[in-house]
């Protein structure tokens, strides 16, 4: 018997040792990301957190509970200065995302503020414009789901692309609202670096960047859903997009993303919904569609993305496609 609770507690420490180095870890990098100031004071920040934790290991030799005790404190006082860091509206943000977009709704008629419509002259630069559009959701007639991929397989930016039959189509994605002097990363993503955006966009502007500037491996999936279906997705992203524009939030990697949030209004539609690893992992959403029948085209995954790829369609084009949404598509 002994035995058994010698094991025992032998386990459950090994399991709060491997807790604390978890959490010292993540502390470190949450200093790291989120002290304000420069580098140099950042990891000032972090490794007197790591000197703080080898402290504790030294101290808990003599006084396991002292120590103990200790670390717990020191753990509510960081969980309390997390708490207190609070997403903006008012930063100063970098050009793509300085605007989101907001919307009425009157009878069928949408109203869009703040559409993005950039000419991009480079993967980082571009002639800016934003503008109204209104949308007839009686006239709404297509969807599609955009999946772009710069770096890894399992990770693909995830947008819609609605169209309809005056033949208007607007984009929408949810995307970081990275300031003038940041860059995307997805560590820092855990660390309540950015805010959410929600982007409504021309696809001349939001795809022909990904296709032709950044040369992304990008896809056009058209989706088979109701037209119900797809007119109160549209309704539930313009909605989202003005809860946003009112009270802020953070992004997440995991689980506040371009894919998770469109998963989210998915279900607000059809609750059902099935749960599965790909939407964490968006690369491999071709899958899901093809298991699910979602795309018009019932094809096997390897086909259907093959028959999905846009890239090369766009960038055959050239740099000014007149009609670059009809050329995608052919």
């Amino acid at each position: 018997m002994r035995l058994v609770l010698r094991i025992i507690s032998v386990i459950l420490l090994a399991l709060l040792v491997l807790a604390a180095l978890a959490a010292s870890g993540w502390i470190t990098l949450a200093l790291w990301y989120r002290i304000p100031g420069p580098d140099l004071v950042r990891g000032a920040a972090s490794g007197l957190w790591l000197v703080f934790v080898l402290a504790i290991l030294s101290l808990g030799r003599k006084s396991p509970l002292a120590s103990v005790g200790l670390f717990l404190l020191s753990l509510i006082f960081v969980g309390i200065w997390w708490h207190s860091i609070k997403p903006s509206l008012d930063r100063d943000w970098a050009v793509d995302v300085s605007k989101t977009v907001t919307g009425t709704v009157e009878n069928n008629i949408v109203t869009l503020q703040n559409v993005r419509n950039f000419n991009w002259t480079s993967d980082s630069a571009a002639d800016a414009k934003w503008e109204t559009r209104q949308y007839d959701l009686n006239k709404l007639n297509e969807a599609d789901m955009v999946l772009s991929y710069w770096g890894m397989d399992a990770i693909a930016h995830t947008l819609i692309s609605f169209g309809f039959e005056d033949g208007q189509r607007v984009v929408f994605s949810v995307e970081t609202r990275r300031e003038k002097t940041e860059s995307y990363s997805s560590i820092a993503g855990f660390f309540k670096t950015y805010e959410l955006a929600f982007l409504a966009a021309d696809e001349r502007d939001i795809l022909y960047l990904r296709t032709n500037m950044r040369k992304e491996d990008t896809y056009l999936y058209p989706l088979d859903i109701p037209k119900q279906a797809m007119r109160a997705l549209f309704l539930n992203y313009v909605n989202s997009a003005d809860q946003l524009a009112k009270q802020p939030k953070f992004y997440d990697t995991i689980t506040t993303n371009c894919t998770t949030v469109v998963f989210d209004l998915a279900r607000q539609i059809e609750p059902g919904l099935p749960t599965d690893y790909r939407v964490l992992l968006s690369g491999y959403l071709p899958g899901y569609l093809a298991e699910h029948d979602a795309s018009i085209w019932k094809l096997p995954e390897p086909e259907l993305r093959k028959r999905a790829a846009i890239s090369a369609k766009g960038q055959a084009a050239g740099n000014s496609p007149a009609d670059y949404s009809s050329v995608i598509r052919q």
